[in-house]
């Protein structure tokens, strides 16, 4: 009967059906965000975490027992929160030890993690941008809104106050855990939504602090995605607060997966 039907099919001029092997798909990027403090108390955010000295034997130990761990995922690219040009400068540095000491999280996490793991190499990706906060403070001064303002300003506030007492009683490796748990995470993003309520009609301050900070984000996670190939494993070191708007970018990304840091992170 199959005979039939296949030389029935051929006197009509009909091609039978043949299975055709589809092309194997590119093996995706796997990414993985880790929000950080910023170990070097900068001062350039609008709330900090007042960091100890991460040289001290005591952090050093638990720095090293972190990277270990992540270097479990076997990263073959590390991005972190500095330009390109700062980094291929200090990472060659590092690279032959006549790089100075540094507080920094991208030597003491990126750096040590790219040589641990034997990467490719350490990428920065970062790019600088506008926040236009005091916009926005001094829309809601006039308009009945300093109570909306002090309200998240309270929450963030304690929020790094838990941060703080997470360092201190969990050390390093519990407070990452504790600033890349997704819940928080979409918790800390809750105030730069918030921010939408200030403004009216053509007046729109919110807004304004809104673009300008994802704009800068999408740029960072621009850079992340041109700098990877099919098969990539990128670690990302970076301050925490860009942590939700990068996950976001990455695991909406065809062809990106996003790996979760506290799978890796040490209890």
């Amino acid at each position: 009967m199959r005979l039939r039907v296949l030389i029935s099919a051929l006197c009509m001029g009909l091609t039978p059906a043949i299975s055709i092997a589809a092309e194997p798909l590119p093996a995706p990027v796997e990414v993985m965000i880790v929000g950080t403090y910023h170990m070097s108390n900068p001062g350039h955010d609008l709330h900090d975490l007042k960091a100890d000295d991460v040289l001290s034997p005591r952090r050093q130990s638990e720095i090293a027992a972190l990277t270990d761990a992540l270097a479990r995922f076997k990263p073959t690219k590390v991005a972190v929160e500095w330009p390109e040009a700062i980094v291929a400068e200090r990472y060659a540095k590092y690279g032959t030890g006549s790089l100075p000491p540094s507080r920094n999280e991208v030597v003491q996490l990126g750096f040590r993690l790219a040589k641990m793991a034997g990467a490719q190499g350490v990428f920065g990706i970062d790019v600088d941008g506008e926040f236009p906060y005091d916009a926005v403070k001094a829309y809601a001064s006039t308009h009945s809104l300093v109570g909306l303002l002090d309200e998240q300003n309270t929450a963030v506030e304690h929020d790094i106050a838990r941060q703080q007492r997470t360092l201190g009683e969990k050390g390093i490796s519990g407070a990452l855990r504790y600033l890349n748990d997704p819940a928080r995470l979409k918790d800390d993003n809750a105030f730069y939504r918030t921010m939408l309520r200030v403004g009216d009609g053509a007046t729109q301050p919110g807004v304004d602090l809104l673009t300008a900070w994802y704009r800068r984000n999408f740029l960072i996670c621009a850079n992340l995605i041109q700098l990877s190939s099919p098969g990539d494993r990128i670690v990302v070191i970076y301050g925490a607060g860009h942590g939700f708007l990068l996950r976001q970018c990455v695991s909406e990304t065809p062809g990106f997966k996003l790996v979760e840091a506290n799978d890796y992170l040490p209890n």
